[in-house]
């Protein structure tokens, strides 16, 4: 499993509906509501063998109120 942090900015009002509908699809690790550019971070576990946009994109990033996402992907850990 590789981690990768998503980042949502969302539509005036809908952060919270937001949240929940990523809770409800069971894939994150956490999530944080945060301040600057964007509204809410992920950290999510992705099988290896997993193309990553696909496996955001059929997964999250259909859920409404979702104005823009910004994807970090990590390669080692320190």
């Amino acid at each position: 499993m590789r981690p990768v942090f998503v980042q949502f900015r969302c539509e005036p009002g809908k952060t919270y509906e937001v949240a929940e509908a990523i809770y409800d699809r069971e894939i994150v690790s956490e999530l944080y509501s945060t301040s600057g550019d964007y509204d809410l971070l992920a950290k999510i576990y992705i099988p290896e063998d997993e193309d990553v946009g696909r496996f955001l994109s059929e997964r999250l990033f259909d859920i409404p109120h979702i104005s823009r996402t910004l994807t970090t992907m990590t390669f080692r850990a320190f």
